[in-house]
């Protein structure tokens, strides 16, 4: 299961995405979503890194620790990249860069990605790309 979830990051930073549906499942419920914008329904997560890519170039997801118990990996990550790209939060690229952690938990069945739970910095990401945080509705 580590492999799988490398291999998963390996296709993100090599900006594969194309290549995701080897690795997550077709249906994947993503209850963190990765980007403001993306659709709530069962397999949105695609578009989600979709627009991620689209958003920052260069990107890179650094793993720092892999746990793994029972079917689930805990994975714990250095995300680092430069806001180059249209954004739903941001549509006017920043130029700036950004360095942040962030800790997912993905639930593997049949050899697929088939959930996924994250916590980032966020307000470090926006402080660094000097985006204003978005009001509570």
């Amino acid at each position: 299961m580590k492999t799988l979830v490398r291999d998963f990051i390996a296709a993100v930073n090599e900006r594969r995405p194309a290549d995701l549906p080897r690795y997550v499942a077709a249906d994947v419920v993503d209850h963190n979503k990765m980007i403001f914008g993306e659709p709530d329904e069962p397999g949105a997560a695609f578009e989600g890194i979709k627009m991620q890519l689209d958003a920052f170039d260069p990107f890179h997801i650094s793993i720092e620790e892999l746990i793994q118990e029972s079917d689930r990996v805990v994975a714990r990550l250095l995300m680092t990249g430069e806001h180059t790209g249209h954004h739903p939060r941001m549509p006017e690229p920043t130029m700036k860069p950004f360095t942040v952690e962030a800790i997912f938990i993905l639930t593997i069945k049949d050899d697929k990605i088939t959930e996924i739970r994250a916590v980032s910095d966020r307000l470090g990401m926006f402080f660094q790309l000097g985006w204003t945080w978005p009001d509570a509705d």
